[in-house]
């Protein structure tokens, strides 16, 4: 599916049975204003010398017939273009919506094209093939992947084929710009300081390892990296086994919701005390607050009882008095550098590849193992 605007068809003579009443033109506001139609063209565009006396002419003239400049559609249709670039994603439109990364992402792209006049169509491509016709087959100068998507490789070629030019987040594939994050660095930085800590009895969350997307427990860590094939879980993964992180559990989940962070926590804290992970760390910020939800329906205290690290850097207020001991990545310079490439890739200059730097970030919801916090208060 595809998010559109609707096109204004102009005003309606209530008078008149039928159509919208007929628009000035072009040609209308140069007679009215004694000049010619190239001189109010380039009075509309901006693109020419034009005096500020003549400039007045012409829109007073356009002000007294309403002609409020060339129509938009006409004039892409002339260039060979749409003046609109499609923002391509995965899965549910909702979850996007709900995740702080992917809105900021969002914002960081959509900034970038404002500032060239161009616009945005967000189209979804679901498990099932849906939107992968419209993804191949609308109108716009180049695409952007927001996320890993199934069936991106169809959709690259047909892009290909057509000449639109193609930027990926979170992923590499050859002719296409990308974007992507040191995340396997971030990652074992991270499952170094939880080990430095004294915790052995690690859990992790996972974000999807693939388009199958399923929920569960499942092997571990460096079977997991090797499995998963979204670029973004795969280095995670990879990065925390890189630190020596040898997990009692992995559990995956279906997306970065809140929800899923909390079931997964529920599934892996049901063990004997004596078998409860001391620590869990999850992909996401999101999962990792559903972690932090889930422990203290349980009753357990974060992070005396339990520790708790998340991936992102984003702020979370309503989970307070808890900060998320995280990793956090330059979400909102991310989506920027895609619409600077996408608009580079647009004015003919080739694809480039782009990787962005992530660092820690201090929270509430990491400490010592408990037995060495005991230790310690005891001695």
């Amino acid at each position: 599916m595809g998010l559109v605007w609707g096109i204004d068809r102009g005003p309606r003579d209530p008078d008149h049975e039928g159509g919208p009443v007929s628009r000035a033109t072009l040609a209308d506001v140069a007679r009215l204003a004694g000049v010619s139609p190239s001189t109010v063209s380039l009075t509309f565009s901006g693109s020419g010398p034009v005096s500020a006396a003549t400039r007045e002419r012409v829109l007073t003239a356009a002000a007294e017939l309403g002609y409020s400049g060339p129509d938009p559609l006409a004039r892409s249709l002339r260039r060979g273009t749409s003046g609109v670039v499609g923002v391509i994603t995965g899965g549910e439109l909702a979850a996007h919506f709900r995740d702080p990364v992917a809105i900021r992402t969002l914002d960081g792209i959509a900034d970038t094209l404002g500032a060239h006049d161009l616009g945005m169509l967000l189209i979804r491509v679901n498990n099932g093939g849906e939107g992968v016709d419209l993804a191949t087959r609308a109108a716009m100068d180049a695409a952007i992947f927001l996320r890993s998507v199934d069936g991106a490789d169809e959709i690259l070629q047909a892009l290909t084929r057509r000449g639109t030019p193609v930027v990926l987040m979170e992923s590499a594939l050859p002719g296409a710009a990308s974007v992507t994050m040191t995340d396997e660095e971030g990652m074992a930085e991270l499952g170094a300081r939880v080990l430095a800590l004294g915790h052995t009895r690690i859990a992790v969350v996972t974000l999807p390892w693939g388009r199958e997307r399923r929920r569960g427990l499942r092997h571990g860590l460096d079977a997991a990296a090797d499995a998963a094939t979204y670029r973004f879980t795969r280095d995670r993964m990879t990065g925390l086994a890189r630190a020596g992180v040898r997990p009692t559990a992995v559990y995956e989940t279906c997306g970065s919701l809140v929800e899923e962070g909390f079931e997964a926590a529920k599934a892996l804290l049901d063990v004997p005390p004596n078998e409860r992970p001391t620590a869990i760390i999850a992909l996401s910020d999101l999962l990792a607050a559903g972690v932090v939800l889930a422990a203290r329906e349980l009753g357990l205290s974060i992070p005396l009882d339990l520790s708790v690290t998340g991936f992102d850097g984003v702020d979370l207020p309503w989970l307070a008095p808890d900060v998320i001991d995280s990793v956090e990545q330059p979400v909102a310079r991310k989506g920027q550098l895609a619409g600077e490439m996408a608009v580079a890739m647009m004015r003919g200059e080739p694809p480039a590849s782009v990787e962005l730097g992530v660092w820690p970030r201090a929270g509430t919801t990491l400490g010592p193992v408990p037995e060495s916090r005991s230790s310690a208060e005891a001695g």
